[in-house]
C-alpha cells in the first residue's frame, strides 16, 4: 500500500483562499519527491506546490 504524506502550501504572503489553477497529478499516480502537485495563483505570483 502506498505511503500517504501531507503536502504543505509554501508561505505566499498574507493571502487566504488562493485558487488552485492546475492539478498536476491525478488519483493513483506515483509521485516523487519535489514533483509538482498543484499550481496556485495569487494576485502577484503563480506557485507550484511540490510533493514532500
Amino acid at each position: 500500500m502506498p505511503t500517504l504524506l501531507e503536502a504543505q502550501v509554501p508561505d505566499i504572503g498574507n493571502y487566504h483562499d488562493v485558487p488552485v489553477i492546475e492539478l498536476l497529478v491525478k488519483p493513483g499516480d506515483t509521485v516523487t519527491r519535489d514533483q509538482g502537485l498543484v499550481t496556485l495563483e495569487s494576485d502577484k505570483a503563480t506557485m507550484e506546490v511540490p510533493a514532500p
